[in-house]
């Protein structure tokens, strides 16, 4: 079994609104060996397109290779932004080496609740991908079991999004609590391009322009809330 440890600390600021939640990154960031177009740094994989995305919506020109200024530019962007990175798994065991989120067994999970009391200015968690086994709002909802949080629906339309309340620390939970929003954000994986293709808004959009693809498509869902 190969142990697959989280290679990065959550990096959120003081001032951090937006978490983005994922589950781990390819064990080759845990194991040190980066391909030419990684960053070593949280969603550094050059085939997870989220920098991608957000380099896209930006116009930010970003590094893709393993230099320190690659880091920086991302680190720069998140605090400029007021966005940090909580991947919720902690550790799992692999019995195949891969990044599938399927694969992953013994799972540890991070106190995701516990860092949203740590910084009271949090109100958004963007999940990277959805509520289907081992994605990053399937552990947040077993997460959220041991305090007793329920998610309410806000809206069930692609991308999904729910809210839930936690009190305010120091204050009776009668007296004042705190609005966290969550969105499922499409996941960047090329496995979500099929569920994208089926979507009734997809198929309008890629019929009034042929050259539109599910990339277009996440960008577009994405600069909402980048």
């Amino acid at each position: 079994m190969f142990f697959h440890k989280h290679p990065y600390q959550p990096f959120i600021q003081n001032d951090t609104t937006k978490l983005i939640v994922g589950t781990l990154p390819p064990p080759r960031f845990s194991t040190g060996e980066l391909l030419e177009k990684d960053v070593d740094f949280c969603y550094g994989s050059y085939y997870n397109s989220l920098w991608l995305f957000i380099d896209k919506i930006h116009n930010l020109n970003l590094r893709y290779d393993n230099s320190q200024e690659a880091i920086e530019e991302r680190k720069r962007f998140l605090i400029q932004h007021k966005i940090g990175v909580c991947d919720i798994v902690k550790s799992a065991e692999r019995k195949k080496i891969d990044a599938s989120d399927l694969g992953m067994t013994n799972i540890v999970l991070r106190d995701l609740i516990g860092y949203i009391k740590q910084y009271p200015t949090i109100d958004t968690l963007l999940f990277t991908g959805g509520n289907s086994k081992n994605g990053p709002e399937y552990f947040f909802r077993k997460h959220i079991k041991d305090y007793n949080i329920k998610l309410k629906v806000v809206t069930n339309e692609v991308p999904r999004i729910h809210e839930f309340v936690i009190p305010i620390e120091g204050k009776k939970p009668t007296e004042a609590t705190r609005k966290i929003k969550t969105v499922s954000l499409t996941s960047g994986s090329g496995a979500a391009n099929i569920s994208i293709s089926r979507l009734p808004l997809y198929k309008q959009l890629k019929a009034k322009n042929p050259d539109f693809n599910t990339f277009d498509f996440r960008v577009m869902q994405y600069s909402e809330f980048f």
